[in-house]
């Protein structure tokens, strides 16, 4: 049986090793590497798009980091129940254009016993922003 521990039910700890563990298989701009923490029939919201397993998150991850350049993204602890995990999050990526943005948003996370998410549901905002603004650097 395929496991990503930790497993819930979460601790404060727990869930930020889980949420540490997502930002750094996000960081890696890895596609395949990023969907393996989710079950082969996970769900996603992400902005507008509805994503629906591990193949459609492989190729929107592709479709994404195609786009977004220099990529950085942190994710920080809002709160977790038993399998549950609720995260505040902002990245900056450059588009194809030359044009900075910061994104802000939110994620709520959903897990099945064994510690991979069936659920995640994302509302993304995106600002403009210069160069010299950035706050994460390559």
């Amino acid at each position: 049986m395929e496991q990503k521990l930790p497993l819930p039910p979460f601790t404060q700890e727990t869930a930020k090793q889980k949420i540490q563990m997502a930002e750094d298989a996000w960081n890696s701009k890895d596609p395949i590497r990023v969907s393996m923490a989710y079950t082969v029939n996970s769900e996603w919201r992400n902005r507008d798009e509805f994503i629906n397993g591990r193949e459609e998150i492989v190729e929107f991850l592709k479709r994404k980091w195609a786009k977004e350049s220099h990529y950085k993204l942190k994710k920080e602890y809002w709160a977790h129940t038993e399998n549950r995990i609720a995260v505040r999050f902002e990245y900056e990526y450059q588009n194809t254009a030359g044009q900075w943005f910061r994104a802000y948003g939110n994620e709520n996370w959903e897990f099945d016993e064994n510690g991979l998410m069936q659920k995640r549901f994302a509302s993304i905002n995106d600002s403009y922003i210069a160069e010299e603004n950035r706050k994460f650097k390559d």
